[in-house]
């Protein structure tokens, strides 16, 4: 049974595997409180599939681009929960989460498109896919006018900016759901659970205090 979740936007979403398929996902209800929710959210597609941690043979992890904060909560629990559990981790890139259920959902693209999620300070994270949502370009750290396209854009980014992404279409959100089949079905490049970040996080440790002659 392979654990999917993805903490790279406001809101974690968390998915549960067989190998043929997704028996069960949940989404947090309230946005930014990744640290309060993912735990819970776990719990909970557990007992909906009538399992307990022992039963699980994978983990699935979305490792960004995304907050310094949110990513951290999820990559800490997914290695945490395969070390204990001595079980195997994957990470997907959360824009190919985007991807894969833009070119393989129910209204898929059927043609080239890119992904654009919230990176805040007006700015998005994009990246480009063919018709079968593989990467072609990115992901970058861009202002929505600097990449304005009428190509269809999945993700929020297209939600925020729709005078730079006119083309906004389904999913808005990565699903855990999805990310699992993406694990599950080899329909996205794996990652090792490190974080992808574009840009520094905006908290820093303070430098050293200079020396007093």
């Amino acid at each position: 049974m392979l654990l999917a979740f993805d903490t790279a936007t406001p809101f974690v979403t968390v998915a549960l595997h067989d190998g043929e398929d997704v028996v069960t996902e949940r989404r947090s209800e309230q946005r930014m409180k990744h640290g309060e929710q993912l735990a819970p959210l776990i719990a909970a597609v557990l007992t909906d599939a009538g399992i307990v941690r022992q039963d699980l043979t994978s983990i699935a992890v979305g490792v960004g681009p995304g907050p310094f904060t949110g990513l951290r909560v999820g990559l800490v629990t997914a290695r945490t929960l395969a070390f204990v559990l001595e079980l195997p981790v994957y990470g997907v890139c959360s824009l190919d989460i985007l991807a894969v259920e833009a070119a393989g959902g129910a209204q898929p693209t059927g043609g080239e498109f890119c992904v654009a999620t919230d990176a805040r300070r007006k700015e998005v994270y994009l990246a480009a896919y063919d018709e079968q949502g593989r990467r072609l370009d990115g992901p970058d750290v861009v202002r929505p006018a600097d990449a304005a396209t009428d190509q269809p854009v999945a993700g929020e980014g297209a939600v925020l900016y729709p005078e730079a992404f006119p083309g906004a279409r389904a999913p808005v959100l990565p699903s855990a759901g999805w990310l699992a089949r993406a694990v599950a079905e080899e329909l996205a490049e794996l990652h090792d659970p490190e974080p992808m970040y574009l840009r520094r996080p905006d908290a820093v440790a303070p430098s050293a205090p200079k020396r007093v002659s």
